[in-house]
């Protein structure tokens, strides 16, 4: 794809519009007299090549971006032609790259740190594009950061070293971002908890089944909404004319005879009109009660719906809830990528700055479930919701105020604002059909999985206890699985996990998308990627991973490791020391590119390549592999009878079934079979 064409201002600023002789460079880098900044007369303020930039026509204040290589200074540390010039491309991408800073403050902020970068390579006289090969000099990148921003500061880093091809250079390549990653100290007291599989499992299961039913009932559900509406508006307009107050039309037989003599409508009990229009059971099913049927059940039972729609969203996509809870309708776009396909992006705008109103997260595409359900509700509520509600709000929200006249609230709220966000924890007490309590009770494996990924889990979450959701727990929980971290014991859950989170991983952790992901979730991914790192080395010392090489050789690979301690091993996973790469057969823990495979083809990693070939000898063998391993056997017995004899394919399918003999012998041996 020629990058040219992806180009362009991210600043939100009318004289950054598409059409502007500044917007799009014709080449990159661009000419020294490429115009980046223009005012609205139309004069070039900035050229890509001046020592200064000035931003004042975006920032409508003072404001320039001074590369080092103009006149000397006293605020100002001279920096060499040639790494300014390196400094000016990398503005430039934060300029005109998909991932460009849309705030000139945001802008700002990126250079400042940027130039401190520069300034500690021009003092050890050497090209900002060879500091990896310096890791003396890298050590002393944390020295010139501020605490708040080194996350920040390794999440942009990350994104330069994903975006390099295009950039045209390497600042710091993935080994030394790993070491810089371990100098960081560690900022964070407690972490997010991880829901544990089985009750992430369980909780986003029957939050489709919500879903799913709801949409297989959609007409018979607005039918019923609009018929009772109906009835509410006929009765107020007959009340205001007879001076009848207070004449709801879903009440008992008796007030029939009333309706006769002065017009009003009288139905008799909601529960016959829910059954009228086939909806009863379904009703009963999710938010029915002891007692009758009433009509404030239809409203639970949308409310229900809308939650539901907001907690699958918030499972599948790293947003916060404030982020989900302002979506609006039409928020869900497709992007279609010519190698993963088509990619489901929610957009939005984000609760941490105004430079992101026009931001994207990446989401399952069983998430247009969520949408679809939420969209369908909040149009036919709209209809009836009163005119101060549109007020000041463009586009309409997927979720809203109660506006039925039978609602409690309904006269209540000042319908200008938006509704307060109600925690997680209110489906399971307003809600007592959604969830069975029992299925969210902590047993011990829960407990261990929750610890392996949260080791500062609170004392509260004991083996027992029923797992307290909350909104938060999602966006974290999702970071986790979507590393492919092998927490997921359960076949299915993993399966359907890896279906759904291998474009997400992608387009987070190597910036595939050429739209604007959302950069907090951008730097959680990041950020967690390293954590999950940590993990994976803690098992490695268990019964459970055996060496086909002996006891001697795990030693060897396991010394550095230390399973009590987890901060020790996410410093260890960042400085790049070990390594834990999941293959077929167990891990990998060698520190370079395996040319061989590994991932997909087994054939050298058990030593099947030739007879007698020995295994690699970096690799694992994970005894908890052994059921993937017998489903590869039966897939490599089934192509052995399609394969002819002598081709190469017969060749590869015999060197792995070599592997799985090797795995299997070894493993089996380890277990005393």
């Amino acid at each position: 794809m020629n990058i040219l064409t992806t180009l362009g201002l991210s600043i939100e600023s009318p004289l950054a519009a598409p059409g502007a002789p500044n917007y799009r460079p014709e080449s990159w880098p661009p000419p020294p007299d490429w115009p980046v900044v223009i005012d609205a007369q139309g004069k070039v303020v900035s050229r890509w090549g001046d020592p200064v930039w000035r931003l004042d026509p975006w920032a409508k204040k003072a404001l320039t971006l001074n590369f080092g290589d103009g006149p000397a200074t006293k605020v100002a540390a001279p920096i060499s032609s040639a790494n300014a010039n390196l400094l000016r491309i990398i503005t430039g991408w934060w300029l005109y790259g998909p991932y460009g800073a849309r705030g000139y403050r945001s802008l700002k902020t990126r250079f400042d740190q940027m130039r401190r970068l520069f300034v500690l390579c021009e003092e050890a006289r050497i090209l900002a594009s060879e500091l990896s090969q310096f890791p003396r000099v890298c050590e002393q990148i944390p020295a010139f950061l501020h605490a708040s921003r080194k996350t920040e500061f390794l999440s942009l880093m990350h994104e330069l070293y994903a975006s390099r091809s295009a950039v045209g250079f390497t600042l710091l390549d993935s080994g030394s971002l790993t070491r810089l990653a371990a100098l960081f100290p560690t900022h964070q007291t407690a972490q997010t908890p991880y829901i544990p599989p089985r009750i992430w499992h369980y909780q986003v299961t029957r939050l489709r089944e919500c879903l799913d039913d709801f949409l297989s009932h959609q007409q018979q559900v607005e039918a019923c909404y609009r018929f009772s509406i109906g009835a509410y508006e006929h009765n107020q307009r007959v009340s205001k004319r007879v001076a009848c107050a207070n004449a709801p039309p879903f009440c008992g037989h008796k007030m029939q005879l009333l309706g006769a003599k002065t017009g009003l409508r009288f139905l008799g009990a909601f529960a016959d009109t829910a059954k009228r229009f086939g909806i009863f059971e379904l009703l009963e099913r999710w938010v029915g009660r002891s007692g009758a049927l009433q009509v404030r059940a239809l409203t639970s039972y949308l409310k229900l719906v809308n939650r539901a729609g907001l907690a699958y969203i918030l499972n599948f996509s790293l947003m916060r809830v404030e982020e989900a809870w302002n979506l609006r309708a039409g928020c869900l776009d497709v992007e279609h990528d010519k190698n993963f396909g088509d990619i489901f992006l929610l957009r939005g705008q984000t609760t941490k700055t105004q430079a992101d109103s026009d931001a994207h997260w990446v989401t399952s595409p069983s998430v247009e479930v969520a949408v679809r359900a939420m969209e369908v509700i909040s149009l036919f509520r709209s209809l009836y919701a009163p005119p101060e509600a549109a007020s000041g709000l463009a586009g309409r929200f997927l979720t809203s105020f109660s506006y039925e006249p039978w609602a409690p609230s309904s006269k209540k709220n000042d319908h200008s604002l938006r509704p307060a966000i109600p925690p997680y924890a209110d489906l399971l007490s307003q809600y007592g059909k959604l969830f069975d309590l029992e299925h969210l009770r902590i047993t011990s494996e829960d407990l261990k999985l929750a610890r392996l990924a949260t080791p500062t889990l609170p004392e509260e979450y004991q083996v027992g206890a029923i797992w307290p959701l909350a909104w938060h727990q999602l966006r974290r929980t999702g970071a986790v699985n979507m590393q492919a971290s092998g927490l997921v014991s359960d076949a299915s859950l993993q399966y359907q996990l890896k279906h759904v989170t291998r474009a997400m991983s992608l387009y987070y952790g190597q910036n595939h998308s050429q739209m604007r992901l959302e950069e907090k979730a951008h730097t959680l991914y990041v950020r967690t990627m390293y954590e999950t790192l940590g993990r994976e080395l803690q098992q490695l010392t268990s019964e459970r991973f055996v060496s086909p090489h002996g006891d001697k050789r795990k030693a060897e690979i396991v010394r550095l490791i230390s399973p009590e301690d987890a901060k020790k091993m996410i410093g260890l996973a960042k400085k790049g020391s070990v390594a834990c790469r999941q293959i077929l057969l167990g891990v990998c823990s060698s520190r370079e590119p395996c040319p061989y495979g590994g991932i997909d083809n087994i054939a050298h990693c058990g030593g099947g390549d030739s007879e007698g070939e020995k295994p690699c000898p970096d690799v694992l063998y994970d005894s908890e592999r052994l059921s993937a391993v017998e489903n590869l056997e039966h897939v490599l017995k089934e192509r052995f009878d399609t394969a002819q004899d002598g081709s190469p394919l017969m060749e590869s399918l015999m060197a792995q079934q070599r592997s799985v003999e090797s795995f299997r012998r070894v493993v089996g041996s380890a277990n005393g079979r």
